[in-house]
């Protein structure tokens, strides 16, 4: 046998080369197995999202779910209770204000005119001193210059409105309304029956009630009634057909003008 031939043999049995063999192809063996499991994480790592991603559309469907279940059960409490509320609403009571429009509602009084002056600034108005049975006259301010001479208008009784609210008029405040039957070219004041004082009050028999304390400017009270006020065919002063009367006195007249207007 060949020396060369014979050290092949003695190598192929060598257990020192079989080792260094097997543990070389170990090496591989580890390393592919490492590269495995890197692999297998990665691959756990994606799984793991993709299930975590799931996980939290589930939670996010089942969050909105119970969102829209708690909107209709706030939406069913919010109509049963504001259906009891309505129920359990009354209306309320009609204010005084409110309850009725009609000549009641107004203060007239007679009174008498103690003096009358023009406006220093206005040609066209009257101011004048009014007792209607208070301690202190009224300051009234008419717009009567043209329809009525200054001297009559000193010393003599009227019906006066004593419940609209004060008015400055040119700079003077007026505390009541002198009442005038009137058309566009005469005005006439109303004169109350003989006998009647300063202070005494004119009722109406069909309309029977308190007055306002003052008449609120926004109720309109006095546009809405002034329509109805006018003389009848006898001059009397009336209220859709019901006189302005002073009790146990008698009634309030124009001097001449039937079926005029009043205010």
């Amino acid at each position: 046998m060949s020396f060369a031939r014979s050290l092949f043999k003695m190598s192929s049995h060598n257990p020192l080369l079989r080792l260094e063999k097997r543990a070389s192809e170990a090496d591989q063996i580890i390393e592919y197995l490492k590269q495995q499991v890197l692999l297998l994480k990665e691959k756990a790592i994606v799984q793991a999202s993709v299930r975590e991603e799931k996980k939290l559309m589930v939670e996010n469907t089942k969050l909105k779910n119970d969102i829209e279940d708690l909107k209709k059960q706030l939406l069913e409490k919010e109509k049963k209770r504001g259906g009891g509320e309505k129920a359990e609403k009354k209306p309320a009571a009609p204010s005084q204000e409110d309850a009725k429009v009609d000549v009641s509602r107004l203060d007239m009084r007679v009174g008498r005119i103690i003096t009358a002056e023009k406006h220093p600034d206005a040609d066209s108005l009257y101011v004048e001193q009014v007792d209607v049975g208070e301690a202190v006259p009224r300051t009234v301010v008419s717009g009567l210059v043209k329809h009525i001479p200054l001297e009559q208008m000193q010393n003599r009784m009227a019906v006066l409105m004593c419940n609209l609210k004060p008015a400055k008029m040119r700079g003077v405040v007026s505390q009541a309304m002198v009442m005038c039957a009137s058309s566009p070219d005469k005005v006439e004041i109303l004169d109350p029956p003989s006998g009647a004082v300063p202070g005494d009050r004119v009722t109406f028999q069909a309309f029977p009630g308190d007055p306002d304390k003052e008449l609120n400017p926004k109720k309109k009270v006095w546009e809405q009634i002034q329509p109805d006020l006018r003389t009848d065919d006898q001059c009397v002063a009336t209220y859709k057909g019901s006189a302005f009367e002073v009790a146990g006195k008698g009634v309030c007249k124009a001097q001449t003008m039937s079926n005029s207007g009043i205010k």
